[in-house]
């Protein structure tokens, strides 16, 4: 029974990934009646808990930091390119969305999923352990490439309104590239076990020597069938996203809600496959793979948004507004606040995990009535 259990989920987790490309294939650039965006929804979800197990087994058989960065940066990938394509069709009114988006991507990922993941390994295991050199790096960067391209804008003088000038958008496009790279060089190559899980006792424990699971890792051939499936399962996920997008704006105008609050829920479902990965790795005394990913996550966004927005404004009509409100900014300068205090100590009780949850319903109950 067992085994058949297992067959009928690798064959579920092979099958929805597939049938959510085919099923972008037909429904792409098409107005999309209600039952059929049900149905798109439907397969979205399932997209969703694909990519979140085919994440798993490539993270199992390369090890940590190396299986968070692959989502990270997959995930990532995808929803710049969801980003620049709605961009495109949206005229004037999209000048908005990569900030809006991205600073979306922020919140939930600092705030939701951190505050998430700590509450969940704290109530399950007491005290949530992680390292605290690692994060606190992942954390600096963060909030570096933040102020660097939401912040300024709303303050240089050269050009008009929360826009960047031509030059200063370069700049900002090559620092979040070359602060992106060297943070990755850092993760993976240098200090490797800073962020790696930690023990109670604080030891480091590497996924290299499988001392951590008593289960075989997946084979080679396991693991790249994963990564293609992951693939289109990502691929399904945001184009998907993007064919309920006409029904989700034109909900948001019916009920009156701000525009931005479109950014706010296409970031919602793209990092939807993170959020469940890093509250399934919390749940295992796995904080830090859980960190990695959120705050990878928002490295990522950041630091592949902004180049690819700068390029693609080449072609783009329309103003690219980029600078953060002043309520955002203070939401902003919290989050980096607390988030430090949350890092120093390499250690955190159920509070911490419920301050950053709160950090997080005030973003989305601003982004609702600002």
């Amino acid at each position: 029974m067992v085994t058949r259990l297992r067959a009928l989920g690798m064959q579920w987790t092979t099958v929805v990934p597939l049938l959510a490309v085919v099923l972008l294939v037909f429904t792409w650039g098409r107005d999309l009646p209600g039952a059929i965006v049900a149905v798109v929804t439907l397969i979205l979800a399932g997209a969703v808990l694909s990519a979140v197990h085919h994440a798993e087994v490539i993270a199992h058989r390369v090890g940590e930091p190396f299986g968070s960065l692959v989502l990270a940066v997959a995930v990532t990938i995808i929803e710049v390119a969801l980003i620049v394509t709605l961009m495109a069709d949206g005229g004037d009114k999209s000048s908005t969305l990569a900030r809006d988006t991205v600073f979306a991507a922020v919140m939930i990922t600092c705030n939701g999923i951190v505050g998430l993941c700590l509450l969940v390994g704290a109530l399950r295991h007491r005290v949530a352990v992680f390292n605290s050199e690692g994060t606190g790096a992942a954390l600096a960067t963060v909030a570096t490439l933040a102020t660097l391209c939401l912040v300024l804008p709303t303050f240089t003088t050269t050009k008009p309104g929360p826009e960047f000038t031509t030059a200063q958008l370069t700049f900002a496009a090559v620092a979040s590239l070359v602060l992106y790279g060297i943070f990755v060089t850092t993760q993976t190559v240098r200090h490797r076990d800073y962020f790696l899980p930690l023990t109670k006792q604080g030891e480091v424990i590497d996924a290299d020597s499988h001392a951590d699971s008593h289960a075989e890792g997946p084979s080679s051939r396991d693991a790249k069938l994963s990564l293609a499936l992951l693939a289109f399962a990502l691929i399904g996920v945001v184009g998907l996203a993007k064919g309920v997008s006409p029904t989700i704006e034109s909900g948001v105008e019916s009920a009156g809600l701000p525009h931005a609050v479109v950014g706010v829920i296409i970031a919602l479902l793209v990092l939807l496959p993170e959020t469940i990965a890093a509250a399934r790795a919390a749940r295992r005394d796995r904080v830090q793979t859980s960190l990695n990913l959120a705050l990878g996550s928002a490295m990522a966004s950041i630091g592949l948004t902004i180049p690819a927005v700068a390029v693609a404004s080449v072609w783009l009509s329309g103003p690219l507004v980029l600078g953060l409100s002043s309520t955002h900014m203070v939401l902003l300068a919290l989050t980096v606040i607390v988030g430090t205090l949350t890092v120093v100590p390499g250690r955190a009780t159920p509070l911490q995990g419920g301050v950053h949850l709160v950090l997080f319903a005030a973003f989305l109950e601003l982004a609702i009535t600002p």
